[in-house]
Parts: structure tokens; C-alpha cells; sequence
């Protein structure tokens, strides 16, 4: 009894094997689109000078949450320009925000099949409890194997991590929308994909956003990992921090990827909620206006 052993990881090990040596081409190809997204994104971040980007990000949170935001993005910002971090955090910032955006275009329309079907959701929820539970680590192993070492597997790790929240709250929020307004919509001779368009998704779109939300935060929460297999950036510093033992530079790197996340996590809260500054100017504009035609 003590000699028996399941060879789950031999059968595992012989399975990504077979596609690496079968699907070597379709891997090759997703690596350098990946690769290509991450490069242009992070081009755009890094080649302006750095005046621009906080400019740029001062005026996304004075639109968005108000002048007090604004203050305190930009003087977050300027910290990591004073420590020195400020390219590190822009190649993090790339690597977040492709792998977000990915997350979110599988997340969203798995999400809405899980809410479609109870057969899909039934198959999809245990696969993202699996996701979920499995720690980050081992996600490394198989990525590193079919693109190597590079942004690549990270990103590619971090999309696996990060989109379950993503798939669960858009099933849940697409589920929550009031059943007799989706009824009144196909009473009115509303097509299926035109009730999903414009009654559900925009009635659950605070659930998904808060989706959205979390995508970002736990994509953020990969980039240490993210850095130990080569994808630069802050992760790579808070790596070298510790091999070096560096209190200086692991708390300097630690620092910029708390301000960048407070940064994303009230941006896109505040996007969630639509209660933002330029949306209430917009709504007052349009109450204006049909006081005055009613007039």
C-alpha cells in the first residue's frame, strides 16, 4: 500500500509534452501578439516624458473622482519619479493593463454564457474555483514551458489568475437584473441579443465593473511573481530586493506598486459607480435641456 502512487503529475507533465511538441506554432504565435501588445502599450507609457503621463493621469482623476483625487494621483506619481521607479512602473503598468484587458474580453463573455445557461455555469464554476484555489506559482510552470522566459509568461499567468472574478460577478450581475424588465423587453418584440445590449448589461454594469475592478487589483497582484520569470518592471525590482536583501529598494519598488494600485482601484471604482464629476456636468446639461424644450 505504501508503494502505490496516482502519477498525476506524470500524466500532467506528459500532457503539456504533447502540446508543446503538437500546438508549438499556435503558443509561438500567441506569444509574439502578446509580446507585440505589451511593447506598444509600454512604448506609449515610456517614450513621453513623464510630465505627460502624470498630466494624462491627473486629468482622468479630476473627471472622474475631483480635484482631491487628482491632488493626491499626482503626488503619488511624483514619488515614483523620486525614487526612481518611475520606468519600472510604467513597464508594470503595460504589463497590468494588457493583461487586464485580455482577462476582461475571455471574462465577460464566459460570464454572460454562465448567466445564459445553467449547463455553462454549471461547467465554468468549478473550473474557476480550481483557478482560484491553484496558487499562482504553479501557473508559472506550464507558461514557462511553452513561451519561456519573458513578459509572455507572465501575462499569460496573470490572465489565469486574475479573470475569475471577472466571470462571476458578470453571471451574477447579468443574473440580478429584474426579471419582469427583461419579460417587458420581449413582450415588446425585443430580440434576445438586443434585450442583453441594452437592458442587461447596462443594469448590471456596476456588478461588472466591480468586476473589472478586481481584475485589475489581482493582475497587480502578480507582478512580483510576474518579475521572477523575467517580465522586468517593479516585480523584478522587489526580486532583486530580496536576493540582495535590500530594505531601500524593495520598499522604494513595494511603494510604487501601492500607489499604482490605489491609483487603478479608484479609477475604475469610480467608473463602476457612474457618479463622476464630468457624468453629473453631463446629466445637469440634459436635465437643462428638456427643461427648456418642455418650456
Amino acid at each position: 500500500m505504501n508503494d502505490f502512487r496516482l502519477p498525476l503529475g506524470t500524466l500532467v507533465e506528459g500532457f503539456i509534452d504533447y502540446v508543446t511538441e503538437t500546438f508549438g506554432f499556435f503558443f509561438g504565435f500567441i506569444k509574439v501578439v502578446f509580446d507585440g501588445a505589451y511593447e506598444f502599450v509600454d512604448l506609449l507609457l515610456v517614450s513621453p516624458p513623464f510630465w505627460v503621463i502624470v498630466l494624462l493621469a491627473a486629468g482622468l482623476a479630476l473627471a472622474t473622482r475631483g480635484w482631491k483625487f487628482m491632488a493626491g494621483s499626482i503626488v503619488g506619481l511624483l514619488v515614483i519619479v523620486g525614487v526612481d521607479q518611475w520606468e519600472n512602473a510604467m513597464d508594470t503598468l503595460a504589463l497590468v493593463l494588457v493583461a487586464s484587458l485580455l482577462a476582461i474580453a475571455f471574462s465577460v463573455p464566459l460570464g454572460i454564457l454562465a448567466a445564459k445557461s445553467s449547463v455553462a455555469s454549471g461547467i465554468i464554476r468549478p473550473i474557476l474555483d480550481f483557478m482560484q484555489t491553484m496558487p499562482a506559482f504553479v501557473y508559472l510552470i506550464p507558461a514557462l514551458i511553452l513561451f519561456r522566459v519573458g513578459v509572455v509568461p507572465g501575462i499569460v499567468a496573470t490572465i489565469i489568475f486574475a479573470m475569475a472574478p471577472g466571470v462571476r460577478l458578470t453571471e451574477l450581475g447579468i443574473r440580478g437584473v429584474d426579471h419582469e424588465v427583461v419579460e417587458a423587453g420581449a413582450a415588446f418584440g425585443a430580440s434576445p441579443w438586443r434585450i442583453l445590449r441594452q437592458i442587461q448589461l447596462p443594469l448590471a454594469m456596476p456588478t461588472i465593473m466591480a468586476g473589472v475592478n478586481q481584475v485589475i487589483m489581482l493582475s497587480l497582484s502578480m507582478v512580483v511573481i510576474a518579475g521572477m520569470v523575467g517580465a522586468g518592471g517593479l516585480g523584478a525590482q522587489v526580486v532583486a530586493s530580496l536576493n540582495r536583501i535590500d530594505v531601500s529598494l524593495g520598499f522604494e519598488a513595494g511603494l510604487a506598486v501601492v500607489i499604482l494600485a490605489i491609483f487603478l482601484d479608484r479609477l475604475t471604482a469610480a467608473l463602476g459607480t457612474g457618479d463622476t464629476p464630468v457624468g453629473r456636468i453631463l446629466t445637469a446639461r440634459k436635465r437643462r435641456a428638456q427643461q427648456a424644450l418642455a418650456a
